[in-house]
């Protein structure tokens, strides 16, 4: 026996927000993809120096929202399947699989929160290695490697330097910053450490939006397929 009445709007605005869930999912993966291919991202992380690759822990956050949008998909489809066909058992492994999902999403807001900066602090130390190493006064390997790796951040982040440069590293600002056109010579170079941080905060900033709308979503989910159980099992008749 179907659902009917206000039940039956229930299920429909279940199927609805299924969908939106759906392509939240689908939504979610194409930004983490894009996130991971990102040129700007890209090119700073996969720099390396004296045999240290630049901290990857921005990546494996991407990884995470790679998975999560992957099982987002899935489980909406679950969802929507469930709604349609009436079936309790589906709606009642949909509402399972959301409670999961939500839980994990709660837990890696709060990890996300606690170590908002932790992201941009690795890469200011590692490209403050390389700023060290690359002032040093006798040639080597090293140093030419440093260099390189400033040279990349320079042209990535359009920056120079720390801020509060030491008199060393003026002496080679000039090869080692961005050139500069006639109009902005005059312009002090934006310090790197404001750039870094500004970008991965940026980028921390859209993936807190996502999750914070996802999670809205679940909640609704949640309490239209409670409702959706329990009028599918009223309305089927006891023998």
């Amino acid at each position: 026996m179907t659902v009917v009445g206000c039940n039956k709007c229930i299920k429909f605005m279940l199927f609805f927000f299924n969908f939106v869930f759906w392509l939240a999912g689908a939504v979610i993966l194409g930004v983490a993809l894009w996130l991971r291919h990102d040129n700007q991202t890209s090119s700073l992380l996969m720099q390396q120096f004296e045999g240290q690759q630049a901290p990857n822990t921005f990546y494996t956050s991407v990884y995470i929202l790679i998975a999560v949008g992957a099982v987002m998909m899935i489980v909406g489809f679950l969802g929507c399947y469930g709604a349609i066909q009436e079936s309790q058992c589906l709606l009642g492994t949909f509402f399972f699989l959301l409670v999961c999902l939500f839980a994990c999403e709660v837990a890696a807001g709060i990890w996300g929160f606690s170590n908002r900066d932790t992201i941009s602090k690795e890469m200011i130390n590692f490209y403050d290695a390389a700023y060290i190493k690359s002032v040093d006064v006798i040639d080597s390997s090293s140093k030419t490697a440093a260099i390189k790796v400033l040279e990349v951040f320079h042209e990535t982040l359009d920056c120079c330097g720390k801020g509060d440069d030491s008199p060393l590293f003026k002496q080679v600002a000039v090869a080692l910053c961005p050139k500069k056109t006639q109009d902005d010579a005059l312009l002090k170079p934006q310090s790197c450490h404001l750039k870094l941080k500004d970008l991965f905060s940026e980028k921390l900033c859209l993936i807190g939006l996502a999750a914070l709308a996802v999670a809205v979503i679940m909640i609704f989910e949640m309490i239209f397929t409670m409702v959706l159980c329990c009028a599918i099992r009223n309305a089927t008749p006891v023998y």
